[in-house]
C-alpha cells in the first residue's frame, strides 16, 4: 500500500473584509506574507514536498500558495472557497494515484473541518488559526481515503 500525506494548510492573515467589495477579493496582509512564508518554511524543514495542489480560488489563498514558495501543479477550486466538509474531501478523492502528498489550501470552518472529519478530535476545539498546518497520514489510495491519523500540526508565523 501506499503511504499518502495530506498536507492542509489554512489561508494566512487577511485584510478585513470591510475594506473589500467582496469576500473573495480579500488579500494578505504584510503580516499574512510573513506567516505564509514561515509556513513554507515549516514545510521545507519537515521535509514535506508536494506533489500537487489544491487551492481555493480566493485572493487570500493564491497568496499564501505563492508565499510559501511551494512548487508543485496547482488546481484552484471554487468548491474549496465556498465549502463544505464534504465538497472538499469529494475533491481530494478526486486526486490522482500519482500523487503521494497533497497541499490543500484553503478556509475555515471548512479546512478545520475536513481534518476533523479525517481524524476526529485530534485538533483542539479552536480549530486551526490562520497558517494552521494539519498534516494527516494514511495507507491506500486518494479515492478510498476515509480516515487519516493527524501525525504533525503547527501554526506559522514569520
Amino acid at each position: 500500500m501506499t503511504v499518502r500525506t495530506l498536507i492542509l494548510l489554512r489561508h494566512a492573515k487577511a485584510a478585513d473584509p470591510d475594506d473589500y467589495a467582496t469576500d473573495i477579493e480579500r488579500p494578505l496582509t504584510a503580516r499574512g506574507h510573513r506567516d505564509a512564508a514561515a509556513a513554507g518554511a515549516w514545510l521545507k524543514e519537515q521535509n514535506l514536498q508536494a506533489d500537487a495542489v489544491l487551492c481555493s480560488t480566493a485572493v487570500r489563498t493564491r497568496e499564501t500558495l505563492a508565499d510559501t514558495g511551494v512548487e508543485a501543479p496547482a488546481l484552484f477550486e471554487h468548491r474549496i472557497y465556498t465549502g463544505p466538509a464534504f465538497d472538499t474531501l469529494d475533491l481530494i478523492r478526486q486526486v490522482g494515484a500519482d500523487v503521494a502528498t497533497l497541499l490543500l489550501v484553503g478556509h475555515n470552518p471548512t479546512i478545520s473541518d475536513v481534518s476533523h472529519e479525517l481524524a476526529p478530535n485530534a485538533l483542539a476545539d479552536r480549530g486551526m488559526a490562520t497558517s494552521g498546518i494539519a498534516v494527516h497520514r494514511f495507507e491506500g489510495t486518494w479515492a478510498s481515503l476515509a480516515d487519516a491519523p493527524l501525525v504533525s500540526e503547527h501554526t506559522a508565523r514569520g
